[in-house]
């Protein structure tokens, strides 16, 4: 009876040993750090591995970067795990950029050198290994808001794990039911691209889309050159001129001089124009020229046309109009 005595007050001894651990474990704090910790959590690491890097000893977490000042209790830590509270630099990507833009962007919040950022996405590995030949991934760098670590690693590094970002978030749009339609139209990723990236540039209002591409359709069916003002003003370096010069000006991308489309894209389009390459309006449209207010004035013939250049001109006092 004694022996049994002694082993229950052992086992009660144990059990609050434990309970008392488990409770500094869990909710007294961690020691300070100076300066922070910074832990880096790659996707599929386990918790155990993470715990190891906190605290030396051996869920489902956040891949990513998080810093620690110490102080914190484990479920505290935890929660930032799971909740994925990890150091971010956001950088949001207009649609209508080019990559040369991009790059500027991208090194303004400094993550990257835009001169390398260009280099790469025109002749690094990644275009390459995409077979997207000398014209890059002009088109292909999908706009959205984008999150990414601002931790210093080789610049060569980053940009390359911004590019496959970008470039991910692209080909997810390119569904097979968008690749499909791609094949009813005899279209290529990259002429869809391009077709996608002049539409964004011309349309200012998004309900025009699908006909300012019909337009587009429309020509490209009758061998009319597109005459785009913003294919003739492009060049890789991302800067413009004016219009009036540019038409007249020589350049591969200039559908003022030739039937077609333009040798690649002009800019990084959004999903509403690409949906607009894609799913253009069913109009006989072949002409428009712009409002000040960014709308448009469509017209089937180059009478109707005129008229239409006439009357805006009219209502707005203005000499000139873009028109295509």
């Amino acid at each position: 009876m004694r022996k049994l005595f002694w082993l229950l007050g052992f086992l009660t001894f144990l059990g609050l040993g434990f309970t008392l651990g488990f409770w500094y474990y869990v909710f007294a704090p961690t020691a300070r750090f100076v300066p922070s910790r910074v832990v880096s959590v790659s996707k599929g690491e386990s918790l155990t591995t993470v715990a190891h890097q906190l605290t030396g000893k051996a869920g489902r977490i956040q891949p990513g970067d998080y810093a620690f000042a110490g102080g914190e209790r484990v479920r505290d830590i935890l929660h930032h795990l799971v909740n994925g509270d990890f150091m971010v630099v956001t950088v949001t990507i207009p649609e209508g950029m080019t990559v040369h833009q991009i790059g500027e962007k991208l090194e303004e919040a400094g993550l990257v050198c835009d001169n390398e950022f260009d280099a790469a996405a025109f002749d690094g590995d990644l275009p390459r290994e995409l077979g997207l030949g000398p014209l890059g991934v002009e088109g292909f760098l999908f706009p959205a808001t984008y999150r990414f670590s601002p931790l210093a690693k080789p610049k060569s590094e980053k940009t390359k794990e911004i590019l496959a970002a970008m470039l991910e978030r692209f080909f997810a749009v390119l569904t097979p039911q968008a690749e499909e339609r791609m094949f009813e139209l005899d279209l290529t990723p990259r002429e869809l691209v391009t077709l996608a990236s002049v539409i964004e540039r011309e349309a200012k209002v998004s309900g025009e889309r699908p006909i300012i591409a019909s337009v587009f359709y429309n020509r490209l069916a009758r061998g009319m050159p597109l005459q785009s003002d913003p294919t003739a003003q492009y060049n890789f370096a991302g800067e413009t001129m004016r219009a009036v010069v540019a038409v007249r000006a020589l350049s591969a991308f200039n559908t003022y001089d030739f039937a077609g489309l333009p040798p690649g894209p002009i800019a990084n389009p959004g999903l509403l124009s690409i949906r607009a390459a894609l799913y253009p309006a069913h109009t006989d449209y072949l002409y428009f020229v712009a409002r000040n207010d960014g709308t448009h004035v469509f017209s089937r013939s180059f009478k109707e046309h005129e008229r239409a250049i006439e009357e805006v001109r009219r209502r707005t006092g203005a000499s000139s109009q873009r028109a295509n």
